[in-house]
């Protein structure tokens, strides 16, 4: 007997079997990473940390639910001894209409100080990383440079300088804008105190766009608005995202920047928390139940945003 070969069969496409090699040499990558990225002992010190951060969390959600006389008389964790529940802190703090205001005053500061040095940072950063100046590298250093000034330093600086006059400049500026003259003030310290990260981390992830897609981009004719709007802000979106996610918190967690910049009318949430305690503390117990709703907030932004943060916060911290 002999064996026949089939002569119709089709040949292999060398395209295919390349792709096929390339596939599996990148799977063959990624396992060999993780596995070296990977350990028992990380995963269960990472558990451990993960625990240790929680656990004052956990007490302080469990002191929220406490009544005032247990909370000044035992620890939190005597609630699983002794079961007390009660809502009462929460509607005493959602009845106050100061913490009311200042929720709306921290929505208010909070939304345009993330907005503003975004928009900032990214047409820095795209300067930056595709357009040829003098000065350009010096220019980045000294941007890169400022990340390392306390905030304390510039905070006299900044108060003499809204003293000669920006404030006056900026309620006459945001005139038309009920109520938004008095935000002025924080709006533009929070804007200049993120700008630096922001340039930073926006600024390596724009440069790590392939080259050739902006020179495909000019020689179609497309000036930099048109490459900045139409590319590299849509493939930015995951580093604005993870930037965004900390700019919000910090500003929303603020209270230097709120004791100096936003005071009356303009106090934040963080601030009203601060002075919720009254005289000598008396209502120091109100504290963890007004914590517990000011991070709502904060929650609802991370959880939308969190998809992003990882990558981005990545992809804007590797390359310098």
């Amino acid at each position: 007997m002999t064996a026949t070969v089939p002569a119709d069969l089709p040949l292999p496409d060398a395209r295919t079997t390349k792709g096929a090699v390339e596939r599996a040499d990148l799977g063959g990558m990624t396992r060999r990473s993780k596995r070296r990225l990977t350990s028992r002992g990380a995963t269960i010190a990472s558990i451990i940390i993960a625990v240790l951060w929680t656990v004052p969390t956990f007490g302080l959600l469990v002191t929220s639910v406490r009544p005032q006389e247990e909370i000044t008389r035992s620890g939190w964790w005597e609630f699983f001894v002794k079961w007390d529940f009660t809502t009462e802190n929460y509607q005493t703090v959602l009845a106050n209409d100061d913490l009311t205001r200042s929720f709306i005053n921290s929505l208010a500061i909070t939304i345009p100080a993330t907005i503003a040095p975004l928009i900032i940072a990214s047409l820095a950063a795209y300067a930056f990383a595709w357009i040829d100046f003098k000065g350009k590298d010096t220019m980045f250093i000294l941007v890169f440079a400022l990340q390392i000034v306390p905030i304390q330093m510039t905070l006299v600086p900044l108060l003499t300088l809204f003293s000669r006059g920006l404030h006056t400049a900026g309620g006459t500026l945001f005139e038309g804008f009920q109520g938004a003259g008095i935000y002025t003030q924080v709006w533009i310290a929070h804007t200049i105190f993120a700008l630096p990260l922001a340039i930073f981390l926006l600024h390596n992830f724009i440069s790590e766009i392939p080259h050739e897609v902006i020179e495909a981009a000019r020689v179609d004719g497309a000036g930099h608005g048109q490459i900045f709007l139409r590319i590299v802000l849509p493939l930015t979106v995951p580093a604005i995202a993870s930037f965004a996610i900390f700019q919000f918190l910090w500003v929303w967690n603020d209270l230097l920047v709120a004791l100096i910049f936003a005071s009356g009318d303009a106090s934040p949430i963080t601030r009203t928390l601060a002075e919720l305690t009254g005289q000598f503390g008396r209502s120091a117990y109100l504290l963890p139940a007004g914590a517990f709703l000011a991070i709502i907030i904060p929650l609802i932004v991370f959880f939308a945003l969190q998809r992003y943060f990882v990558r981005g916060l990545l992809a804007g911290s590797t390359k310098g």
